[in-house]
Formats: C-alpha cells, sequence, structure tokens
C-alpha cells in the first residue's frame, strides 16, 4: 500500500518529455506523486511507477492543465515542473526538512540552475549534495557567494501605479527589484493555499460567464501574484529562497521554440480580482507594452525575436 505523499509534483504535457526526462523524475525518492496532465484527445503512455497520477484535461493548453493537476494534488506540499525541467533527487528531504524548521513559511524557493537545452553535459551530470537547512544562516540580502537562506518578502502591491509607466512604453518598473517572488513554478509551496486561491482565480477567469479559459494564458506568474494577494499581509516574510548548488535545473530553449503566451490577458485578471494594488496595474502596462513592441518588430521583420 503507498504512503500518503508528502509532495505533489504537477506536469502539464503533451507527451513529447524524453524518455532520460522522465526516468529522471521518477527517481525522486520518497513519499512524492507525480501528476501528468495531458491535453483531451491525448493518449498517456503506461507508466510502471505506482506514484504516478495520469489525468486528462477537458482543454487543451498549459493553463487549464496546469491547474486541473494542482487541484488534483494528494501532498501538503506541491511544486509545478515543466516537463523538460529537472528536480534533485533528495528534494523531498529538503522539503521536509525545511518546513520543519519554518512551519510558517508559504514556499520555499529553489535555487534554479539555467542550462541551455543544447548542453547535455550540464543536463546529465550527478547532482550535488543538498545544503543541510540545520546548518544554514538566513540573511536579509543576498551576495555573490551567499550560503545562506535569503528571507523573501511578500510582493509589495501596495506600491502605487507609476504613471510613467502606464502613459510611456519606454519607461521601465521599479517595483520589480527585490527578492520577493512573482512566479509559482520552480518553488514548493503549501498545497491549501494553492487550493483555495485556484478556486478564487478560476472563478475570476469566467468572463461574462461565457468564457472560461483561453489556451494561451500563462499561470506561471498569475498564481504566484494571485496567492499573495489573496492572503496579502503587509511587511510580512513568506519564504526563503534556497542557496546553491541547483536544486532545480531549468531548461532555456530560444524564443522561437517557446509557446507564445499573451501574458497581458493573464496581468488582467490580476487587476480585475484586486484593482486596488498599483503594483498590477505596472504590470499590467508593461506587458501591453512589450507585446505591442513585439507584435510591430516581427511585422518589421518576421525573423526577430
Amino acid at each position: 500500500m503507498l504512503k500518503q505523499p508528502i509532495l505533489s509534483i504537477v506536469t502539464p504535457t503533451v507527451g513529447n518529455f524524453s524518455e532520460y526526462w522522465l526516468q529522471q523524475l521518477l527517481s525522486i525518492q520518497g513519499e512524492v506523486e507525480f501528476i501528468l496532465v495531458y491535453p483531451p484527445g491525448a493518449t498517456a503512455p503506461p507508466i510502471e511507477d505506482p506514484r504516478v497520477k495520469i489525468l486528462y484535461s477537458l482543454y487543451k493548453g498549459e493553463t487549464p492543465q496546469r491547474a486541473i493537476g494542482l487541484l488534483n494534488v494528494s501532498g501538503e506540499y506541491v511544486i509545478a515542473l515543466d516537463d523538460d525541467d529537472f528536480l534533485h533527487p533528495h528534494i523531498l528531504d529538503l522539503t521536509k526538512e525545511y518546513f520543519k524548521n519554518f512551519p510558517q513559511s508559504w514556499l520555499l524557493r529553489l535555487y534554479k540552475e539555467k542550462i541551455d537545452y543544447l548542453d547535455q553535459e550540464k543536463i546529465t551530470r550527478p547532482w550535488q549534495d543538498l545544503p543541510d537547512i540545520n546548518k544554514l544562516n538566513v540573511s536579509k540580502k543576498r551576495g555573490e557567494k551567499d550560503e545562506n537562506l535569503l528571507e523573501l518578502p511578500i510582493a509589495p502591491l501596495e506600491n502605487p501605479l507609476d504613471i510613467k509607466v502606464a502613459l510611456w512604453s519606454y519607461a521601465k518598473r521599479k517595483d520589480i527589484h527585490g527578492a520577493h517572488v512573482e512566479p509559482f513554478n520552480n518553488s514548493i509551496w503549501k498545497t491549501q493555499l494553492v487550493k483555495d486561491t485556484l478556486i478564487d482565480l478560476t472563478q475570476t477567469m469566467r468572463l461574462a460567464e461565457l468564457l472560461t479559459w483561453l489556451p494561451l494564458w500563462g499561470l506561471d506568474r498569475a498564481l504566484g501574484l494571485f496567492i499573495q494577494a489573496k492572503f496579502f499581509q503587509k511587511d510580512s516574510h513568506i519564504g526563503h529562497w534556497m542557496p546553491e548548488p541547483g536544486q532545480i535545473r531549468y531548461i532555456v530553449r530560444p524564443y522561437s521554440l517557446k509557446t507564445i503566451r499573451l501574458l497581458v490577458l493573464t496581468e488582467g485578471l490580476l487587476i480585475k480580482r484586486f484593482p486596488q494594488y498599483g503594483y498590477f496595474w505596472n504590470l499590467f502596462f508593461e506587458e501591453l507594452y512589450n507585446g505591442i513592441k513585439t507584435k510591430i518588430r516581427r511585422a518589421i521583420s518576421p525573423n526577430s525575436k
């Protein structure tokens, strides 16, 4: 009989992952469940590991597939992983030890090692031993060779709207800087926070009671910020950021190989639900202008990135 999972790993996929990726995923040890979510009409290959749960989404796209997976996890903690990124085989030991030491934390941000998708030597090299949480000090600022846990403040959502960002496409946001986290993926979160937020977020997605999902929406940053807005506590600290060596290998692909994401639609959801936060308005206008500039560049030079 399988033990109750402690950590759930959720991956939306169309099934194009490599055999090596699957082998490495299943090498993760302990009370872990792997949730692979396929689009409608796909056929998942049989996987013998009983920790694997196969789900099928009613809608095609990263956002609905990942959301379905997150809503069906059984572990106390959860992490979202793409089907070409790699997680340390002893990540469960780190998870248990971290939340034992910091039970009030919302998340543990992993140290992400970015590796070019063609660099097989770095992708396949042996993992280094994980840091011992009990021997790490906590710091408020990270240095170049810091070996401490970096304290993560909640995103500064109460920052006011920057009128320059709203009116001038080349103005730069100032509130993006700092140790706070925006993305949801590649961090370990408390499951209950995620499930409570997803119910709220999916209701926010309904437009005029007609449209629920758009396939090109991106859930990563929206969910990370939605959680912080839903449970916002000004000036609080919600977790920590691990030091090196890497606990996750994030595979970097050229822009031309990536799926297009209409991020401005996602940021619009944040404004729809939390219009009181200037941080979200700044983010919305930034993505709006970035999308316009990208479209113009492609019209002028179709091969540009």
